[in-house]
């Protein structure tokens, strides 16, 4: 009978240990604490991982976490994705120089130095005896939803992580109070991109009245949500539950929360919930295409997104200038300084209340009033909330508190002053506002609206013949004025007619009647415009009669003079030349398309002026003019220093990604270039010139135009040669901009001659051979944040490909800029190179044939179709 070695029993206990060891990587035990490199990795499918790391502005290397002479943290983060993106820390506020993570013998969760043994950071012991008996058998386990669990034998999970998060909120996780523990749970920004330490803003909710988020900046309220209306916050018109988010909202006597799930299966995204340290609340979600965070939305979001804008019975609206009004039945407080565009004193009322005859008024699309001050009954209709509402003389308002179906009961209604309203263009809900009789909209008025009625129409109806006489007569007489006016065509205009090419002549033809139509059919109105409209004395007295030392530039539209209004405000005026042909379409293009968007790196319309033949656009002024007049000027180029450079491609692309995805609209530019970034007074980039916009479909990819504008040196070849447009064109003139500003050089005019290169491929020469630093501006050279310049030329070659597909969306744009240590694609060679050669084409690197490859008959295919 052969012995069995005397090794295999130690061998099968040594496996035995590797086993055990391998199963149990999601958990801390008191006999295997986690320390140095070690890493724990979460169950099901490994989404997260807990261990320490050391923030990115520390002296040292993330590979060395917990390394001696490092500032090292305790942290939850995402497996699996290139840039570690850290979800939750432990001790925020108490960095350590090398660290352990152990189970304490009084049951806590302790990170304790290396040397020394000081506890930094621990959980509560467990407060019960049964789980004090037990605490040495503790655990401590990381689940596949970020949570991290202590539980003890007996007493189950006694603290987890989803209690106590710090600036992100992961699907799962709760953002509210609860009465009976005494949780509030709330999220603190990082102090910096870099530094996990609680920084200046926190987003909670405030559970009186009906619970209500509010994000704060320090003590101070900076935003607010509105009130939880059964399907969404009220000024939160974007969040709406879909295939992939769902959205809850929970608020009995016990406690109230906001949370979210994700949709089950490997499909799932990955979404995160964040606080930045800028103050702005994102959702973002994780882009497996381009390996980067996607911003889905974000808020604050423009000026009436800040608290209390308008004060109490002020409504703030983007939609109008100045944005702040009064409700109906109120005027404002203080008129001189609503003049003066300042609204935080809020409106007063005209006629008091006498609580017997008082009536509603209906106030559409709103964000419903600050909820501290509401009352909330679920069991009343909203008829029964009117009349509550009606024997109630402290009652100011009242809504629907469930809009979920038109059959759900639910009743808010105020009994204070209304504050932080908003109504937006498209969303919100109505809201009811107690006005006194006398103030009532005709429409309102039930108890005389049938009288009233009737007398309007003994009063009207035989007003009418007489009226419709006087337009009949009116017509014939425009009509014949018309037809003179056309036969008075001056001989200057008909030899220069005669003397043109046939072609040429039916393009004058067609202008002329371009600017009958617009300035003689009535269709010039200034209606179109949808915006205040100044007359000409006022635009006259603030240019001081167009002086010429009052011209600040001039476009293909005509010239743009600066000016002041009498209330001291600075303005530019940008006058459409009579003599133009081309600029009439663009110039109610412009119109319709401004006064719909509002948005802090955009140029703001405050108004337009159309008078006869002049038309005339009001805007606010920008005091240091164009990009241009800096980015190519040798004397002033050293004024925009790296951070001033950085500042205005991140506000360039924050403009672009709101005109191609977050307005109320889908704008295409289509003439992004550094004359048209205007510079404020702090040097913050706001687009403009939106005269050869359009507005894009919400299913539409591209679209064909046979009329391609634009400048050469920013378009897009696709756009350029075959007038295909997408916001794949945008894409590329950003880049463009991108390398310009780093550069400080302009893309048309440069070329390298000794390399024979133009200014994109010189940058994309110098990527390839790692020698891009010498790419930047050399007057800002020494000055400059070197990682920051590399990942901007980057972008920007990103951004410059050939292949509109290639290029990333201004969403993935974004999130590039402003993630801190990206993981970017590498680029193919840029649209519009010189240079090439066939032996270089039969040497070019793997890489570049493969660009070039997957392009050319796809996209070359796709062209022809459209077309």
């Amino acid at each position: 009978m052969r012995r069995r070695p005397p090794c295999l029993p130690l061998l099968a206990a040594v496996l035995l240990l590797l086993l055990t060891a391998a199963s149990a990587t999601d958990t801390v035990t008191a006999a295997a604490p986690l320390a140095g490199n070690r890493t724990l990795v979460s169950g099901g499918r490994g989404k997260f991982v807990l261990g320490f790391f050391t923030s990115p502005t520390s002296d040292g290397d993330d590979a060395a976490a917990g390394g001696a002479g490092t500032d090292t943290y305790l942290g939850i983060w995402f497996n699996n994705i290139p840039a570690r993106t850290v979800v939750w820390v432990a001790n925020r506020g108490s960095p350590v120089r090398g660290a352990a993570l152990r189970l304490l013998a009084n049951g806590s969760l302790a990170v304790v130095e290396s040397t020394g043994g000081a506890v930094v950071w621990a959980t509560p012991p467990p407060a019960n005896t049964t789980a004090a008996t037990n605490t040495s058998n503790a655990t401590a386990q990381l689940l596949d939803s970020g949570n991290l669990v202590l539980r003890v034998p007996g007493a189950g999970v006694v603290w987890q992580s989803f209690d106590h998060p710090t600036d992100t909120l992961l699907p799962g996780m709760r953002l509210g109070v609860d009465s009976n523990t005494g949780l509030d749970t709330s999220l603190t920004s990082w102090r910096g991109a870099g530094d996990p330490a609680p920084g200046e803003y926190t987003f909670r909710l405030d559970p009186r009245g009906s619970p209500e988020l509010f994000l704060y900046r320090w003590d101070a309220r900076t935003y607010g949500s509105g009130p939880w209306n059964g399907f969404q916050f009220s000024g939160v018109p974007n969040l709406r539950s879909n295939s992939l988010l769902t959205f809850r909202f929970v608020a009995t006597h016990r406690e109230a929360y906001y949370t979210y799930d994700v949709a089950d299966g490997a499909a799932a995204p990955l979404t995160r919930f964040v606080v930045t340290s800028s103050g702005q609340i994102q959702r973002l979600m994780w882009i497996d295409m381009t390996r980067s965070w996607s911003l889905f939305w974000s808020y604050p979001l423009d000026e009436c997104d800040g608290y209390r804008a308008c004060g109490a019975y002020g409504v703030c609206s983007v939609d109008r200038n100045p944005i702040c009004g009064c409700v109906p039945g109120f005027a404002p407080r203080f008129p001189a300084e609503w003049a003066l565009r300042d609204g935080s004193g809020g409106c007063k009322r005209r006629t008091e209340l006498n609580c017997t005859t008082d009536g509603f008024a209906t106030l559409a699309n709103m964000k419903l009033p600050e909820s501290a001050n509401a009352t909330v009954d679920m069991s009343l209709s909203l008829d029964q909330c009117r009349q509550a509402c009606l024997q109630n003389c402290a009652c100011r308002a009242y809504a629907s508190a469930n809009v979920s179906s038109p059959e759900a009961a639910g009743c808010f209604m105020w009994t204070g002053d209304l504050l932080d309203m908003r109504q937006f263009g498209n969303g919100g809900q109505n809201l009811f506002l107690r006005l006194a009789e006398s103030d009532l909209p005709l429409s309102t008025s039930s108890a005389e609206t049938h009288s009233q009625t009737k007398r309007l129409v003994k009063i009207i109806v035989p007003s009418v013949a007489a009226p419709l006489l006087l337009l009949v007569g009116l017509y014939l007489c425009v009509m014949k004025m018309k037809k003179r006016r056309e036969e008075d065509i001056p001989s200057s205009l008909r030899n220069a007619q005669q003397s043109t090419p046939f072609s040429r002549r039916n393009q004058i033809a067609a202008s002329i009647d371009v600017q009958d139509d617009f300035l003689h059919n009535g269709q010039g109105n200034s209606q179109d415009c949808d915006l205040p409209s100044f007359d000409v004395e006022t635009i006259q007295d603030a240019t001081d009669n167009f002086s010429v030392h009052n011209k600040i530039g001039k476009g293909g539209f005509g010239p743009v003079y600066m000016g002041k209004l009498e209330d001291g405000q600075d303005i530019a005026v940008k006058r459409l030349s009579r003599r133009s042909t081309q600029g009439l379409r663009e110039f109610k293009n412009e119109v319709k398309l401004i006064a719909k968007l509002q948005h802090r790196n955009l140029v703001r319309l405050l108004g337009c002026c159309i008078d006869g033949p002049e038309r005339m656009l009001v805007y606010e002024y920008m005091h240091n003019r164009s990009l241009n007049t800096f980015l190519f000027n040798e004397e002033k180029q050293s004024m925009l220093s790296w951070e001033k450079r950085f500042n205005i491609i991140n506000g360039i692309a924050r403009g672009i990604l709101y005109l191609h995805q977050d307005s109320v609209l889908r704008i295409i530019h289509r003439d992004l270039k550094a004359s048209n970034i205007l510079l404020d007074k702090d040097m913050n980039p706001k687009i403009s010139d939106f005269g050869v916009a359009r507005i894009f479909g919400t299913d539409q990819t591209a679209a064909y135009t046979k009329k391609v504008v634009g400048t050469y040196g920013y378009m897009s070849p696709e756009y350029a040669m075959d007038g295909v447009f997408s916001t794949k064109s945008d894409v590329f003139s950003f880049g463009v901009l991108v390398l310009e500003i780093v550069s400080g050089k302009k893309n048309r005019g440069f070329y390298q001659a000794e390399l024979d290169l133009n200014l994109l491929r010189y940058a994309w020469r110098l990527w390839k051979d790692g020698e891009s630093l010498e790419f930047i501006d050399q007057s800002i050279a020494d000055t400059s944040n070197a990682a920051e310049v590399l990942k901007c030329i980057q972008i920007g070659l990103l951004c410059v490909q050939e292949q509109p597909k290639r290029r990333p969306t201004m969403s993935a744009v974004t999130m590039m800029l402003t993630c801190e240590n990206p993981t970017l694609p590498e680029p193919c060679e840029p649209a519009f190179s010189t240079g090439r050669n066939v032996d270089e084409e039969e040497d070019e690197e793997p890489e570049a044939k493969a660009c070039r490859s997957d392009s050319a008959s796809s996209w070359t295919v796709t062209v022809v179709e459209g077309r």
